[in-house]
């Protein structure tokens, strides 16, 4: 399926499944598209081309645009237009170092304030992210990957924490997502969050807080790696 096919399909979804009014279905969509890849960093984001191939007027898409703009995914030049926000090691550092410290303080909590209920939602979120990395189904396995973490999360209890962790979630997920593409990292991640998980479960937040740890360093030197051979090119 190519992207116009995409962008055209996940509009009519969103729109059919949540009626919202199109200014906000294609801001959506477009968002949508930008995390997952299939609009790509530095791609020029042409009104006339995303209102044909949305189907809709120029307005909606200029209005989307400068949403995204505040949000860090897209970036408007003078004179060259709005483009997909680049992805540099510069931000890569930047935002897995808040992210390093964010996940391993929830990791902490977690391990020390888990009830019975989250448990259970943390095992089933396990075992359903293994399934979906052997399905090496990448929109799936983003899915998970989110799941267990906002189980972490809300683990923690505190609501500060999770506040702060919503104001990121887009650019946490975009770089989430340039680390799934790789299927190598598949097992790699597994493991990963099985020790994570095995922790808190265990109360041990000792254990806990390393692993996450790890689980992030482990991503950025894989971003890294795969930024610096898209370079190479």
């Amino acid at each position: 399926m190519n992207m116009q096919d995409n962008l055209s399909v996940n509009t009519a979804l969103m729109q059919q499944e949540t009626d919202i009014p199109l200014r906000d279905s294609v801001y959506y969509t477009l968002r949508k598209n930008i995390l997952s890849g299939e609009l790509k960093p530095g791609e020029h984001l042409t009104e006339i081309r995303l209102g044909r191939m949305l189907g809709t007027s120029r307005t909606p898409i200029r209005e989307a645009i400068r949403r995204l703009e505040k949000e860090g995914l897209v970036t408007i030049y003078p004179r060259s237009g709005a483009v997909v926000a680049p992805i540099s090691e510069r931000d890569l550092k930047e935002i897995l170092e808040v992210r390093r410290t964010l996940d391993v303080f929830c990791a902490r909590l977690a391990a020390e304030r888990i009830n019975e209920e989250d448990r259970a939602k943390l095992k089933a979120a396990t075992e359903a992210f293994d399934a979906a990395a052997d399905s090496g189904d990448r929109i799936a396995i983003a899915k998970a990957d989110v799941e267990i973490h906002d189980i972490i999360a809300r683990a923690a209890g505190n609501r500060k924490l999770l506040e702060i962790l919503s104001t990121l979630a887009d650019q946490i997920y975009r770089y989430r997502y340039e680390y799934i593409k790789d299927d190598m990292n598949y097992d790699r991640l597994k493991a990963e969050h099985s020790a994570i998980t095995g922790a808190i479960l265990n109360g041990d937040a000792e254990a806990a807080a390393a692993a996450s740890a790890e689980h992030v360093e482990n991503q950025e030197k894989a971003i890294r790696e795969q930024l610096r051979r898209q370079q190479e090119k």
